[in-house]
């Protein structure tokens, strides 16, 4: 039986990922190239929505490539590139603008929310077009699923009714994807502020764990985390979100239950907890930092593993680049 195709992309919108991705997604990406035929891709031209350095912008996209190595994607299981790398993107994002509707994109969540924070004048056309090259770069590549967290959703829903109407217009060309809701390992949240998921648009990083964060730093951040002013290493979500989130980040790294940890630490203290959880996530994020180190230190060869991925990448986009445009009248 042939493997099923998975599509999946991350924005190189900061220097380091953080845990909330990692738990989060970026786990699930290296057990999915294990029994599917998966295309990753950092997505640099989403980038450029947000106010952008141009030295920044080509700094974060390596990193951003060697931190999905450096977590267990394996170029040569995965098909690993750099969205910018393979033209078609942009290609064929044009016939999909042409095919979709005003009304249809203004609907995107995302849209409405960032456009309302930042007011109409200052939100930028890439922004509103965003979903449209975002149903391009899934469809390009034929995929049967795409793994997505719950908010992107929408967006899933968007692409999958421009190939539909695609098809039904001009012919079948696109496979149709579903949307793989990814089961987080761990819902992370943010260590100063609990009750609100871990991002890297907080007010302030000093509750944020970010992968290549140094062990001091990482250190600082825990044993400075919010708790409460109970003295019970309980999980309860409502009562407790600060001691439950550092339950959550404990067994989702050391595999340990929830019910376990709660016996383990009885009758100690916040602050010996704080510490242990501390060093598990240290010690898991070591070898991260350190592998990305070194594939940082050598940027000829990463730029090389992301051009043989760019050009595996594009063997399969020009083919459905040349359907799309035969299909609709292109010579």
């Amino acid at each position: 039986m042939s493997k099923k195709r998975v599509l999946s992309g991350i924005q190189p919108t900061h220097d380091s990922f953080h845990l909330g991705n990692y738990l989060g997604a970026l786990k699930q990406w290296v057990h999915l190239q294990s029994d599917n035929d998966a295309y990753y891709c950092v997505v640099d031209l989403h980038a450029l929505t947000v106010e952008t350095d141009p030295k920044l912008l080509q700094k974060r996209t390596l990193l951003s490539a060697a931190q999905l190595i450096a977590i267990g994607i394996d170029p040569n299981k995965s098909t690993l590139f750099v969205q910018s790398h393979v033209p078609a993107h942009n290609q064929l994002a044009w016939v999909f603008e042409c095919i979709t509707g005003f009304g249809e994109a203004s609907r995107m969540t995302q849209f409405k929310d960032k456009s309302q924070k930042g007011g109409a004048e200052r939100t930028n056309v890439g922004l509103f077009t965003y979903p449209i090259l975002q149903a391009a770069d899934i469809l390009l590549y034929q995929p049967d699923f795409v793994p997505v967290g719950e908010d992107q959703r929408q967006h899933v829903e968007l692409t999958r009714d421009i190939a539909e109407r695609f098809n039904k217009k001009f012919g079948k060309v696109f496979n149709i994807p579903q949307a793989q809701i990814i089961k987080s390992l761990a819902k992370i949240n943010d260590l100063q502020d609990p009750t609100a998921k871990m991002s890297k648009s907080a007010a302030s990083m000093a509750g944020v764990i970010e992968l290549l964060d140094t062990p001091e730093a990482t250190m600082k951040k825990f044993k400075s985390s919010v708790t409460d002013d109970g003295k019970e290493i309980k999980f309860d979500e409502k009562a407790k979100p600060g001691i439950s989130n550092l339950l959550t980040i404990h067994s989702a790294l050391s595999g340990k239950s929830i019910e376990s940890l709660e016996s383990q630490f009885s009758g100690k203290g916040y602050g010996e907890f704080k510490t242990e959880v501390a060093e598990i996530v240290i010690s898991n994020l070591e070898p991260i930092t350190r592998r990305t180190n070194e594939l940082m230190s050598d940027k000829a060869e990463l730029i090389k593993i992301l051009e043989i991925g760019a050009q595996r990448a594009n063997q399969v986009a020009s083919e459905t680049l040349k359907s799309a445009y035969s299909a609709i009248g292109l010579i």
